[in-house]
């Protein structure tokens, strides 16, 4: 189970909470538990009643749960006006709270404005940050040792995530998904929220398990879901159109009229990418290819090789 707490500071806009909140949820309907909490950033009697932005009235709990380093701590962001001196102020605890669960190894978000209370806590020194592109050169002066990073939907750096704000906080937490519990599991998601992919530039969320479900063929989603699961085995045509109850040829043409690829195409690039993770985090290629399931490792070279060309 991981631990999921939202922390809440007046004005918060519904979305940033809305959003990471229903995927970390679906997950949870899908087999992987997330147990949320929603923590005041506020102090006093009234901590406990957090406006929101749009106006409904939020309650939220002044106790935090006991975390771990596989928790996390998501900063949704909130209605901020043109000075900075104005932006709400964490009390020195809720600092002192974000500092320490990423310095015991746990990962530490925030969507649109949420990125200031990371930079209180003295997180966006000297690592890459993106927040709403309306705040984004305000922050860059709050906080000149940060890294601001413009046009993108979120960055990842040394477990400090950021992302730019509203509906790209549910872009942040498929990325925290993927990277917690495999691509596979963010793609159920997504399809499950009825997300349509919104990749941006080369960052590691551009998973093609997303990438390739901007489309509404119910029969290519249940194929797509059935190579998500299996793609480390050889998945025959027979056996994919078996599963889909149509042909052969109806589900290679109707296959590319939704994805732009074949099915082997599409496992091939599946294989290529968790390799890719795999050998990031240290393994080396033969042992990649040997667990996403090529028998030689040639074959990984060359579609790393050729990634670089177009898809399809």
């Amino acid at each position: 189970m991981t631990t999921v707490v939202f922390l809440l500071l007046p004005g918060v806009h519904l979305l940033d909470l809305a959003g990471p909140a229903q995927a970390f949820f679906t997950a949870t309907d899908l087999g992987h538990r997330h147990d949320l909490h929603y923590v005041s950033g506020e102090a006093g009697p009234d901590a406990g009643r957090v406006p929101s932005a749009q106006g409904l009235p939020l309650v939220a709990g002044s106790d935090w749960p006991a975390l771990c380093p596989r928790d996390l701590v998501v900063v949704p962001g909130w209605r901020i006006g043109n000075d900075p001196v104005t932006w709400p102020r964490l009390g020195e605890p809720v600092r002192e709270r974000l500092a320490a669960h990423h310095a015991a190894g746990g990962t530490v978000a925030s969507v649109c404005a949420g990125s200031d209370a990371l930079g209180q806590a003295g997180l966006l020194d000297g690592r890459r940050c993106t927040t709403h592109h309306a705040v984004q050169d305000r922050l860059a002066a709050r906080y000149p040792r940060a890294r601001v990073v413009r046009d993108v939907l979120f960055t990842t750096d040394d477990g400090v995530v950021t992302s730019a704000g509203i509906a790209s906080g549910i872009d942040l937490s498929l990325y925290l998904l993927a990277a917690r519990h495999g691509p596979a599991l963010a793609a159920r998601v997504a399809r499950e929220m009825v997300v349509h992919a919104r990749r941006n530039g080369a960052d590691p969320q551009a998973s093609a398990m997303l990438r390739h479900r901007s489309h509404v063929d119910d029969t290519v989603h249940r194929v797509q879901d059935h190579i998500d699961a299996h793609f480390t085995r050889a998945l025959p045509l027979a056996e994919l159109a078996a599963h889909a109850g149509v042909s052969e040829r109806t589900l290679t043409r109707q296959f590319a009229r939704a994805t732009g690829l074949t099915p082997l195409r599409y496992q091939q690039i599946l294989r290529r990418e968790r390799a890719e993770q795999l050998i990031g985090h240290g393994a080396t290629v033969e042992s990649a290819a040997r667990t996403v399931g090529f028998q030689d490792p040639r074959m990984l070279r060359r579609l790393r090789s050729a990634a670089a060309l177009p898809e399809g």
